[in-house]
């Protein structure tokens, strides 16, 4: 028998493209019949914090949920003036800088992920599973005949299950994990000239290794496990390389250890929220919870939501519509928090690493430029140069945006 009291589960989207909608609207009764499965009564509330600048949007992109979502779901939209409004009382009520207030609350990826946070914990939501407006909870099997099984995936339930004595727990990805589209080796680009690109833009999680093999043996995409995608194979995450390292979506915090869960950041106009995240998790208990999440990275399958599961999944080239464009955005984003990355690791050799970066675009660059005919990656050059100017600048921001989400931290019970 299930007990009275209800866990409040949230499921937080920052995006900045309407497709989020549409994952809610198809995966509503999904998320629903998880929670009716479940061992003890779920109340959900979607947080969405949405972002018109990104992709030049309207506010109404982002209205168009299904009226049958609100029937057992709640909805709670983060407006600018909801922001507005909570700046001004952690000023007036708590003692808060308008600095202060600023580098917590607002859009972008880290500081994006802090205000879910905040609006979560001041509506006393026990868990909050992140959800990227890219993903969809079902993993693909590479079966031994080559083709694929596609496994739906309880990603409510999964995390419940694990999240409940743990600070946080993090599922896995397949498909398109990554915005670098398939090369031909040593035939669109040399071997050496790509590996010293993605060597320059690699970071925790993307690394030239990983990208040959997943090129090589499938055609850039990560199939699932499947033992872990039948659910099985939960473990403890330890430190690796100095930290417990865990993606920025289908991750879920337990908001009732606030005092274990940090705050994200991000250097400015870069990535990198996950993986700062990620460096101050020594104290906290990781799970890494076997569910997945199907990444779409390239936006090219957004079917599968409606259940229409391709039979192949195909190479995603340079050539294919507005990969090029993703794949520097992405390769900028990387970059640009590529430098305060190794100056938290390594400072001893921070000089050295920054100087083999630059050696690495130098020769790259220009191929890159050729293959991508409609981006300029000569920029990534200058960026790297200024990101490296600015690293102990950064690195200030980094520590100050834990300390003042400490300060909401201990103020919390009076939200």
């Amino acid at each position: 028998m299930k007990n009275a009291k209800k866990i409040e589960l949230g499921i937080g989207f920052v995006t900045g493209r309407p497709n989020a909608c549409n994952i809610i609207n198809k995966y509503y009764k999904t998320i629903i019949e998880q929670a009716k499965r479940y061992n003890e009564n779920v109340n959900i509330t979607i947080f969405i914090l949405y972002d018109v600048g990104y992709q030049q949007s309207t506010k109404e992109d982002f209205y168009k949920i299904n009226p049958n979502v609100y029937k057992d779901i709640h909805i709670k939209y983060i407006t600018p003036e909801n922001i507005e409004e909570d700046k001004k009382i952690l000023k007036g009520r708590y003692g808060f800088t308008n600095k202060e207030a600023e580098f917590i609350l607002g859009h972008g990826h880290a500081k994006g992920r802090n205000t879910l946070m905040y609006y979560a914990l001041k509506r006393k939501i026990d868990y909050l599973l992140f959800w990227d407006d890219d993903e969809y909870p079902v993993a693909c099997v590479k079966k031994d005949d080559g083709e694929i099984e596609w496994i739906p995936q309880d990603n409510i339930i999964k995390h419940l299950e694990n999240i409940k004595n743990a600070d946080v727990s993090v599922g896995y990805h397949c498909g398109y994990i990554s915005p670098i589209p398939y090369m031909e080796l040593d035939e669109e680009i040399e071997e050496k000239i790509f590996k010293s690109y993605i060597e320059a833009i690699s970071n925790e999680l993307v690394e030239w290794d990983n990208i040959k093999r997943i090129m090589q043996k499938d055609n850039g995409v990560t199939y699932a496990n499947p033992e872990i995608a039948r659910g099985n194979g939960k473990y403890e995450i330890g430190l690796e390389k100095g930290s417990k390292w865990v993606a920025g979506s289908t991750l879920c915090v337990n908001l009732k250890r606030i005092e274990n869960i940090p705050a994200f950041y991000n250097p400015p106009e870069a990535r990198g929220e996950d993986t700062f995240f990620s460096m101050m998790l020594d104290n906290s208990k990781v799970i890494k919870t076997p569910v997945y999440h199907f990444h779409d990275g390239f936006l090219k399958f957004t079917s599968i939501m409606s259940g229409k599961y391709p039979k192949k999944l195909r190479k995603i080239e340079p050539k294919d519509e507005n990969v090029a464009s993703r794949f520097y955005k992405a390769s900028v984003g990387w970059l640009k928090y590529k430098p305060l990355l190794l100056y938290i690791r390594n400072r001893k050799e921070y000089n050295n690493e920054i100087s083999k970066i630059r050696e690495n675009l130098e020769v790259s660059i220009p191929v890159m430029n050729e293959i991508f005919k409609d981006q300029s990656f000569d920029s990534l050059l200058e960026i790297l140069n200024t990101y490296d100017e600015n690293v102990q600048k950064h690195y200030k921001e980094f520590q100050e945006t834990n300390r003042i989400w400490n300060k909401i931290k201990s103020n919390i019970v009076n939200l």
